[in-house]
């Protein structure tokens, strides 16, 4: 039975998350440094998987939800994410697109889960709706062009929101398929998916210098910086298991469409992130977005029982 509302543990995952992910950009960044998205990819699930898979037991679920949940998860999201950080896009605007996963999984729900949406939910959404339209307008605004960033960045980062909203609903399908779902068991044994048709992407797609050389020569992977295979751990040990394994538990317990709007805080711990750590400086626009999607996490965690309140009041 799904709780009905979420306990001080449930807000203490949501909050771990939020900081978690909200980092995971700047090391994205680090790490493509010295990576290609592809390998970057195979490189963060094989930190994924190892050494828990030789401990943890698969999952006794349909292994449909396995193989769904590893190549929307890993290949889509990640897929798209990290080819979008390397063509054109900054960590502090990736942080903010990837939340439009919020609309995507509240749709996508709607439709395939027969999930309902609150009025606090809905004016949530708004408000967010609009931060993320200041994020949008300070790189549109800066000099009438979308600065560092490029369209096709801009479109395969969409791309990856919509992967991890499919994402959501497939982890929700998961765990209706079994009432002995265990998050950390299909997250470990999901993130196996991913490898081969990174390796495979890798092979096909990356440049000659990068990877069909760089694979195969030793001196290619000693020679990759300490602070790449520090975030490649971090993306895999910490943000996709760990997070990942708090964020699907708190989707086995609440609607997707009340635990996915959590995950608008990243961007305020992203472009933080990204001020301290690679010298981004927050604009007006940036602000006032971060404001609102303040204001909409607030909305949908203490709205309903506000409006409680004040209807039962004298």
């Amino acid at each position: 039975m799904q709780a009905a509302s979420l306990s001080a543990r449930d807000l203490a995952s949501a909050l771990a998350v939020i900081v978690i992910w909200g980092l995971n950009f700047v090391a994205m960044k680090f790490a493509l440094l010295d990576f290609t998205p592809f390998q970057l990819g195979a490189v963060r699930y094989v930190f994924a998987v190892l050494p828990l898979v030789l401990f943890i037991r698969p999952p006794k679920l349909p292994w449909k939800w396995v193989l769904l949940y590893g190549l929307l998860q890993g290949v889509g999201q990640f897929g798209f994410l990290f080819s979008a950080l390397k063509v054109g896009m900054t960590a502090a605007l990736a942080s903010v697109l990837m939340q439009t996963q919020v609309f995507f999984t509240a749709l996508l729900g709607y439709a395939l889960l027969r999930e309902t949406m609150s009025r606090t939910l809905v004016i949530g959404m708004g408000l967010a709706a609009l931060g993320l339209l200041c994020f949008t307008m300070n790189f549109v605004a800066a000099d009438g062009s979308a600065g560092s960033t490029t369209v096709f960045g801009f479109l395969l980062n969409l791309c990856a929101a919509l992967m991890w909203a499919a994402s959501n609903i497939i982890a929700r399908k998961a765990q209706q398929a079994n009432a002995g779902f265990e998050p950390l068991q299909f997250l470990v044994w999901s993130s196996l998916v991913p490898i081969l048709p990174f390796l495979l992407f890798s092979f096909l797609f990356d440049p000659a210098p990068a990877a069909g050389m760089s694979w195969g020569q030793l001196s290619r992977w000693t020679g990759v910086s300490w602070t790449s295979w520090l975030a490649g751990a971090y993306l895999g040990w910490v943000a996709t298991i760990w997070a990942y394994a708090l964020w699907t538990s708190l989707l086995k317990r609440h609607p997707a469409n009340r635990v996915a709007p959590f995950s608008l805080g990243v961007p305020v711990v992203g472009l933080s992130a990204g001020m301290l750590m690679l010298g981004e400086h927050i604009t007006g626009w940036q602000w006032a977005g971060i404001a609102l999607v303040v204001a909409a996490l607030a909305t949908v965690m203490f709205g309903e029982k506000i409006a409680r309140k004040l209807a039962s009041s004298p």
